[in-house]
């Protein structure tokens, strides 16, 4: 399905049981690869929208988990690809727990056609995000946002996408690398991570300009910006300390994402309409692609009446480059992976959530004219 759709169908791949999926021996190396121009097979920013190959449309993007970290190895049974201590900085090589994981989603995309967003790193504690840094760096001072400001948790950070990005950047897989998932920090001031971002991209850069950089922001606005239906409440107050139309304006970020959970942040679902038409604004007004990251609604809400409305608004009123739902899942014999509530189960029955809300809107997705004239 040639249209951004979030498929972690992969990313369960990296975690499931080693007993039942066997993995592969990587067949990656660790050397750096000379930096070369943007080539062929590689996705670039066109205006508003996404081109590869020369040919602007709707593309099959994966965004599936760069990261994994963990403090003390020897107190989890999942997969880690780095342990951060006071012993000092690690990357795990283990084919069992380790990189090797992330080898067979990065392998198994370019068997398959498709394209990964990379994020880098996580906001919050799943699968050791933010906080896993500040145990082994923080010196004791565990406050979250001290992260984006403290010398030896970057070092440490850029060491790990210096690891990530020369491992995978030769391969016709990536499509972008995506700073943090949804990075905040709460009460700030907008330019901690503004800061951060522009300097993490360009360092990013400087290892790779081939590939597209993303920051993986909520899309959070602040009373200041200039948008239609800024009420100056939570979304717009810049409390978590992210301004979206500054964060766009980095000259080494390609695109912004922004993500939609108006049940969690405090207003209905029909606001979600409203968020989706805001970004697409901003999005022409800088001049750069504009990608709905994550959106979902809790299952036994009417997801084809609120997540519908939402895609049609999309298609017929924006320019948005694409939009990933959160998230699709799979049944297993032994479950269901992930349990979510938020998650959509394949389901190929004429008129399931999956089949409306996936199939049929990647086929509308695919038929739209790929121009940004809204």
């Amino acid at each position: 399905m040639e249209v951004f759709l979030l498929l972690f169908s992969l990313f369960y791949l990296l975690y499931l049981p080693h007993q039942v999926y066997g993995v592969p021996t990587p067949s990656r190396d660790s050397a750096i690869h000379s930096l070369e121009p943007r080539g062929a097979g590689c996705a670039s920013a066109d205006q508003r929208l996404f081109k590869i190959d020369g040919k602007t449309k709707y593309f099959a993007v994966i965004r599936v988990w760069g990261f994994g970290t963990v403090n003390d190895p020897s107190n989890t049974y999942d997969v880690y690809y780095q342990v951060l201590n006071s012993s000092g900085q690690f990357f795990n090589y283990n084919t069992r727990n380790g990189i090797a994981r992330l080898d067979y989603a990065v392998a198994a995309a370019e068997q398959r056609g498709l394209k990964l967003i990379l994020p880098l790193l996580n906001n919050f504690d799943a699968l050791g995000g933010i906080n896993t840094y500040l145990n082994a760096y923080g010196g004791g001072n565990t406050d979250h946002n001290s992260f984006y400001t403290n010398a030896a948790a970057q070092a440490a950070y850029k060491k790990y996408i210096k690891f990530i990005v020369n491992r995978y950047h030769a391969s016709s897989a990536v499509f972008s690398w995506e700073l943090c998932n949804e990075p905040r920090c709460s009460g700030c001031s907008t330019d901690v991570i503004y800061n951060w971002a522009a300097t993490t991209s360009a360092y990013i850069k400087s290892l790779d300009k081939k590939h597209m950089v993303s920051v993986g922001d909520e899309g959070w606005l602040v009373p200041s910006t200039q948008v239609g239906g800024n009420d100056g409440t939570y979304a717009y107050s810049g409390y978590e300390g992210v301004d979206f139309e500054r964060l766009m304006s980095i000259p080494s970020v390609d695109f912004g994402t922004f993500h939609m959970y108006p049940n969690q942040w405090g207003y209905n679902y029909t606001w979600g309409n409203e968020w989706i038409v805001q970004h697409n604004t901003i999005g022409k007004r800088v001049g750069k692609p504009v990608l709905l990251e994550e959106y979902a609604v809790p299952d036994g809400q009417d997801r084809l009446g609120i997540m519908g409305k939402w895609q049609e608004t999309i298609v017929k009123y924006t320019s948005i480059a694409g939009d990933m739902v959160w998230q699709f899942g799979t049944k297993f014999p032994s479950g269901i992976n992930p349990f979510d509530e938020y998650a959509m189960y394949y389901d190929s029955t004429p008129g399931s959530v999956y089949d409306v809300l996936a199939t049929q809107h990647a086929k509308t997705m695919i038929a739209k004219q790929p121009t940004a004239v809204l």
